[in-house]
C-alpha cells in the first residue's frame, strides 16, 4: 500500500496549480493526508454553462484535480508519475453560487493502480451534487 508523503502538502499543491487549469479555475486544496484530500471551488459566473447552471466540467475538474493530487501524494517508491485511465461521475444536483467542496478518499493504493472516490457537496448545506470515481495507472 502507498502511504502519504508529507512533502506534498496543501501549500505545495496550491502553488503547483498556478498557471494551470486548477489554478485558473480557482481550485484550492484545503486538506491532504493519508488517503484523504479536501478541495474547494468558489463558484463564479465563468464556471456556469450558457444555460446558467454550474458546468459539469467544473465539478469534474474539481474532483479530478483532488483525486490526482491525492495520487501524487501517495505514489509508491520508484514511481515516475501517473495517468488517469478511467473517471466516472454521477451528477445529482447543482449549485449556482457559493462554494463547492470535493471530499476525496482512497479506495485502493496499489503499486500499479490507485482508485479514489470523491463526493462533491455544496459547502453551505452539505448537499451532495456529484459522486465521482477515478482510477489512475502508476507509471
Amino acid at each position: 500500500m502507498s502511504v502519504y508523503r508529507p512533502a506534498f502538502d496543501r501549500d505545495a499543491f496550491n502553488e503547483t496549480s498556478k498557471g494551470f487549469l486548477p489554478g485558473l479555475l480557482g481550485i484550492r486544496i484545503l486538506e491532504i493526508g493519508q488517503g484523504r484530500v479536501l478541495a474547494a471551488l468558489d463558484i463564479r459566473k465563468e464556471h456556469h454553462a450558457p444555460n446558467g447552471f454550474l458546468h459539469a466540467g467544473a465539478v469534474v475538474t474539481l474532483a479530478d484535480t483532488a483525486c490526482g493530487y491525492g495520487c501524487v501524494a501517495h505514489l509508491p517508491d520508484g514511481a515516475k508519475g501517473f495517468t488517469t485511465i478511467e473517471l466516472k461521475s454521477n451528477h445529482l444536483g447543482t449549485a449556482l453560487d457559493g462554494t463547492i467542496e470535493a471530499e476525496v478518499t482512497a479506495v485502493h493504493l496499489g503499486r500499479s493502480t490507485h482508485v479514489w472516490d470523491a463526493t462533491v457537496r455544496r459547502q453551505a448545506d452539505r448537499k451532495t451534487i456529484a459522486l465521482f470515481r477515478c482510477t489512475q495507472m502508476i507509471l
